[in-house]
């Protein structure tokens, strides 16, 4: 008896509950520490109960003074007269695998406080805020008990902000602005920027960070808002017409809201605080999800070589697909999408007109029973399409059958696109508001329980989830190469690429749709692919995904077999990633082991300036030599008048070996290190 009291004394000490409370109680400052310390975060009330918190990084104070809570539609807020009930403190340690991904093995470790509030008067209103503090980073999230007196409400506004130094650098593009995340990367002062996505990353002297969100269910997507220099959060209305942000039936978690934090801003790039925020894997067995590659009927379409719609030109006919199977199955490449398969693309399907489509009826010159058959003979299998032309209800109505036939068939994965021409479905809701993601939730879950893999684009951003379902493979949510094809300034700026593994991509994969051969785009005479061949190979190692698209046409690969070998090569899946050197904007090095493998692969690339760069070798295992493929522009490339240049060599390298290479205008390099 004695030794079960002297328990409980302990557990209620660690829970620091209210017959206990912590010494900083007293003057209302709760204060928790990172495990290595390199982080602190301090928690207060002030005299009207209002919460605030502020955040430091490496004894700098990063977060000054921010508010937290919630304004409630046609209720009294979450905004003040709140009291510190008690307050929990733990720590978490351990090492988790990647089913797939691109760093195997993640620590995550972290201080936790939670803080559980209570409103003061006569309604009693609970709200309980976590906090986790990891040495690169913070995470945190309110949570909603169940409680009387707030069972279903609706959320007006978000009052968390991000109290950043306001001479900081950042990169955004801005939200909420009619074409969904695809812009191109502006470059201001915090004090420019408007209302913005996240990822936000900004920039100082001696550190980086990124503020994002992460655990995106249920809940409308945040933006963020400056504001008189600071940073708030703002939620994706839920309609135009409605003020309401999200929809909240307690008990309820909101997402994480997230602040990366680096000396440098190639840290932030091996920063995995989104992931770890997410649940475990709910999936059970996922031996069924294969990283890979695929081919297919996509790049010809934005030529103008074929169309997605009937006629003499339909680019999905059966013929078409065998060619694109046969050179898939010669190549070792694992997929062929087929784009404009199905019925629905005849009329104005991108303004509204999505509701046409059918996910289990092919047009009549596609026989979606031989295709599929042939391409299980060859060792291939078809990735499926659905664009839904953003009317959801469509595919919502649609969703078990058009899975089932894609399980039926055997296509293994499936792309999906929402492609509309402002923010509003034709539902009548915002593009990125709580109804948009409740529906991806759905779609995420019906693929998974048909084993298929999902490749989305013009979805919501990531936040993590694929580590809680990694059937989601990987998403656009920015600017691809497809723009290169057809946009109006003439296609994605060679410092584009450049700056996405520094934004975009701290979210996550990205299907960027790299690898075109043939770079001047002779049927698209105003544009062109503002890179250089060696660049295009690079980028499968910079922009990572596991899911990656060989885009060009097979004539074109054909022509250029040797270059092409480092694509059959490259690695799709991975042991560990390094950033070697790099700056957003200008440059990246970047260097990946491959998974289950001693092989390694780097690549390299520039903006419009060309450069030299330095690459230290001593990632590589120290005592053992590499046989290196060095895929390089020539002497005479540049993304303008000569990008098809380049030149290959072989060489051994080992660890610690530094070597000088030369990258052209809009250039870059890859090498493949072989045992």
């Amino acid at each position: 008896m004695r030794n079960t009291v002297v328990l409980l004394c302990v557990m209620f000490t660690l829970l620091s509950c209210q017959h206990q409370p912590p010494k900083e109680e007293h003057k209302m400052v709760y204060s928790i520490a990172s495990p290595s310390a390199s982080t602190q975060l301090e928690v207060f009330l002030d005299e009207q109960g209002q919460v605030f918190y502020e955040y430091s990084f490496d004894n700098k104070r990063i977060i000054s003074k921010s508010q937290l809570g919630f304004k409630l539609h046609s209720l009294s807020g979450l905004t003040r007269d709140f009291e510190v009930m008690s307050v929990a403190r733990n720590e978490h340690a351990e090492t988790w695998e990647q089913p797939w991904g691109e760093q195997r093995l993640i620590a995550n470790n972290y201080q936790q406080l939670t803080l559980f509030l209570q409103q003061k008067d006569e309604q009693h209103r609970r709200l309980n805020i976590e906090f986790r503090v990891f040495d690169d980073g913070l995470g945190f999230r309110y949570v909603f008990p169940e409680q009387p007196n707030l069972s279903s409400f609706e959320v007006s506004q978000e009052l968390t902000q991000f109290n950043v130094a306001k001479d900081l650098q950042a990169w955004w593009t801005p939200a909420q602005a009619g074409n969904q995340y695809e812009y191109l990367y502006q470059n201001t002062n915090v004090s420019d920027v408007d209302l913005v996505h996240t990822p936000l990353t900004l920039i100082a002297d001696d550190y980086a960070l990124s503020i994002h969100e992460a655990a995106l269910h249920d809940f409308s997507t945040m933006n963020i808002q400056q504001n008189e220099g600071t940073l708030n959060a703002s939620l994706v209305p839920w309609s135009p017409e409605n003020e309401v942000k999200a929809k909240v039936k307690a008990p309820f978690n909101t997402p994480w809201r997230t602040i990366s934090v680096a000396k440098t801003e190639t840290e932030l790039l091996t920063s995995y605080i989104t992931l770890n925020l997410n649940e475990p894997n709910k999936l059970g067995d996922v031996s069924w999800i294969k990283p890979g590659k695929f081919v297919g009927i996509w790049w010809e379409l934005h030529l103008e070589l074929g169309s997605w719609k009937q006629g003499d030109n339909h680019g999905a006919t059966t013929a078409n697909t065998k060619k694109y199977i046969d050179f898939a199955a010669k190549h070792g490449i694992d997929g062929v999408l087929v784009e404009g398969w199905n019925e629905g693309w005849d009329g104005e399907w991108f303004n509204h007109g999505g509701g046409a489509f059918n996910f289990t009826k092919a047009y009549p010159d596609y026989d979606l029973h031989e295709v599929n058959r042939y391409a299980q003979e060859k060792g291939v299998y078809i990735v499926g399409h659905h664009e839904t032309g953003s009317a959801i209800d469509n595919y919502d109505a649609q969703l078990a059958d058009a899975y089932s036939l894609l399980a039926e068939k055997g296509m293994k994965a499936v792309k999906s696109g929402y492609v509309e021409t402002g923010e509003i479905l034709t539902s009548g809701q915002y593009h990125h508001g709580q109804y948009f993601v409740q529906h991806v939730d759905r779609v995420t879950q019906m693929a998974a329980d048909k084993k298929i893999m999902l490749v989305a684009h013009e979805t919501i951003k990531d936040t993590g989830e694929r580590r809680t379902y990694p059937n989601l493979m990987s998403r656009e949510v920015a600017r691809g190469q497809e723009y290169d094809a057809w946009a109006t300034d003439g296609g994605n700026p060679p410092n584009h690429t450049t700056i996405l593994p520094f934004t975009r991509m701290l979210s996550g994969p990205m299907d960027f749709t790299p690898g075109v051969f043939e770079l001047s785009l002779p049927t698209r005479p105003n544009n062109q692919v503002n890179t250089t061949l060696a660049k295009q190979l690079a980028l499968y190692v910079v922009l990572y995904s596991p899911m990656q698209m060989v885009s060009d046409l097979p004539e074109n690969y054909e022509k250029h077999l040797d270059a092409f070998q480092f694509i059959k090569d490259v690695a799709v899946d991975w042991e560990t990633t390094q950033i070697v050197d790099g700056k957003i904007g200008e440059f990246i090095v970047t260097a990946r082991q491959q998974r289950d493998s001693e092989n390694w692969f780097v690549g390299t690339i520039t903006n419009e300036q060309p450069r030299q760069v330095s690459i230290d070798f001593s990632f590589l295992e120290a005592g053992k030599t590499y046989q290196a493929r060095i895929y390089r522009d020539a002497v005479d490339a540049n993304y303008k008048t000569n990008p098809g240049a380049y030149v290959i060599e072989e060489r051994t390298i080992q660890a610690g070996d530094k070597l000088e290479f030369a990258l052209a205008a809009g250039g870059g390099l890859a090498i493949s290190l072989l045992r």
